[in-house]
């Protein structure tokens, strides 16, 4: 497992180095996708994201795969059972945020956008290619993740800061922030292609 040119921030975790390899960086245009991606970011805020991975399968099983046209309607007693669920990070804030952000998902879907054409027009449609030969160049911000977190706060989502949203970006392959010297980074540029 041990690669020496791959982004040193997955280590050695078999799920870490799988992600790394096979998601993060890769262009996202599925709009349902995207929604997860984001959920799952937003409930990243105080934790790793090693911590939402691991527990991915939990929250698919416990928010209906992400489905925004089910979650817009959990009631309180729905919400009561989330927050008694080992599967997924315990918050009322966390799991109120879900719901809030299908209920903006579906509003952004009424007035005729679609989630990922939305999502992608902060970044002009088409990947920003960064050439980072550190991790300590690689900011936790930018004016696009900025400017997607106030639209999306507008929109009625929550848990979605700029610097949220950049992680977001990044793993959606809005932003190929794959070190140079990494193989995923020239894979994911020509995937961008």
């Amino acid at each position: 497992m041990d690669n020496p040119e791959r982004c040193p921030w997955c280590g050695n975790d078999p799920l870490y180095v799988h992600y790394h390899d096979t998601v993060w960086g890769r262009p996202e245009y599925d709009d349902l996708a995207l929604f997860e991606k984001l959920c799952l970011d937003g409930q990243q805020a105080g934790l790793s994201w090693i911590t939402i991975l691991r527990k991915q399968e939990g929250y698919r099983a416990a928010y209906d795969h992400f489905d925004p046209e089910k979650i817009v309607h959990y009631d309180q007693p729905r919400v009561a059972e989330l927050l008694a669920d080992p599967g997924i990070i315990r918050n009322r804030l966390k799991v109120q945020s879900i719901i809030k952000n299908a209920r903006g998902y579906l509003d952004l879907q009424e007035q005729g956008l679609g989630f990922s054409e939305f999502l992608w027009s902060f970044v002009e449609n088409q990947p920003i290619q960064n050439r980072w030969r550190s991790l300590s160049e690689v900011p936790t911000a930018t004016p696009e993740s900025e400017a997607m977190s106030k639209a999306l706060k507008r929109a009625g989502f929550t848990f979605v800061g700029p610097t949220i949203v950049y992680a977001f970006m990044q793993a959606t392959g809005m932003i190929n922030d794959h070190l140079v010297q990494c193989p995923q980074h020239q894979e994911c540029y020509l995937l961008s292609q």
